[in-house]
């Protein structure tokens, strides 16, 4: 069957420019700790290069996410039951997503994903492979409220969000996020979703600091992408990549650290930095069982099953929409 048709919810301005983008950046240079939200790392190139930096021996999510999706892909099979739609949160590539799918036998495919260009030739690559399947491509921000295909609309769900995604919002995003997705994926709907646990901080600044630069690449691009489509004149070489671990809040902190004083500009407007000032550029929060299983309830999903990987450890829980309630 093959795709059936792709919905496109990013909008974008007479230049081509996503305005949501454009906002994002100058709000977050005008900052006195400069922030860019994680998810405008994803154009064509930085979708590229995180695939790349999932393939590296350092970055042990992927393989352990796959492994327990291999081992126990019977186990969620049965869990889960036959003829959902599954919708995959940022699907990227979707290079884990086949595992799932030939488990369940589900009744359709909803990738949805901001990046344009890589949703498409990763949605026709899994059509290919599963040419009975319909597949709905959403190019959208799946940190926004998404319309899913009409098609579905009666099938029950299942969410899928594997990756660790989750870890890149603060708590409150992510409780926002998951309580939009349970009203979008509806009563009886259910939720798999891949959590990083904490480990030893070596470990995880490996992971995010890789001695091939791949990580680096993936952060400096957000400056790259600020540039070509911002007509930005940031002296991208005068930037340094810096991953730390921040136990305050259980997270890893990808940062782009200035290497010296610079002035620049972005749509004309003028910015400036001082040597060793930085642009905070991604969290990746890290969670005990219980503190997934708190953000999950407080989200509107109820854990129902947790496939745990014991090195290095990494989780996949599956959650149940919380039935509404009047009394607390």
């Amino acid at each position: 069957m093959g795709i059936v048709r792709q919905l496109r919810q990013i909008s974008a301005d007479d230049s081509g420019v996503d305005p949501a983008f454009r906002a994002d950046v100058h709000a977050g240079l005008a900052q006195r700790q400069k922030a860019i939200p994680a998810r405008w790392f994803y154009d064509a190139t930085g979708s590229a290069l995180f695939e790349d930096i999932t393939a590296l021996p350092e970055y042990y999510p992927t393989r352990s996410e796959t492994d327990l999706l291999t081992r126990h892909a019977a186990d969620m099979a049965a869990a889960i039951g036959p003829g959902r739609a599954v919708v995959e949160l940022g699907s990227g590539s979707s290079t884990k997503t086949p595992l799932l799918l030939q488990a369940i036998g589900p009744a359709a495919y909803v990738p949805v994903d901001i990046s344009g260009d890589f949703l498409r030739d990763s949605a026709t690559a899994l059509a290919a492979r599963f040419p009975g399947l319909p597949v709905y491509p959403v190019e959208a921000d799946f940190t926004h409220k998404v319309d899913l295909p009409r098609e579905i609309a009666e099938r029950p769900k299942l969410g899928f969000f594997p990756g660790s995604t989750i870890g890149n919002m603060v708590a409150r995003t992510a409780i926002d996020l998951l309580r939009g997705w349970r009203a979008t994926l509806g009563d009886g709907a259910l939720l798999l979703i891949g959590v990083d646990r904490i480990k030893d901080i070596a470990t995880l600044e490996r992971a995010y600091d890789d001695p091939a630069g791949v990580t680096a690449a993936f952060n400096l691009n957000l400056l790259e992408r600020i540039n070509r489509e911002l007509g930005g004149t940031i002296p991208v070489d005068n930037f340094t990549h810096r991953a730390v671990w921040n136990d305050v809040h259980a997270r890893i902190e990808m940062h782009l650290v200035a290497a010296c004083d610079m002035e620049f500009t972005v749509d004309g407007r003028a910015y400036a930095m001082a040597k060793g000032e930085t642009i905070h550029s991604e969290n990746s929060h890290k969670y005990g069982p219980r503190d997934a299983n708190l953000l999950l309830r407080a989200g509107g999903w109820t854990p129902v099953r947790t496939w745990d990987d014991a090195d290095p450890a990494f989780a996949l829980i599956l959650a149940a929409a919380t039935e509404f309630r009047s009394a607390p």
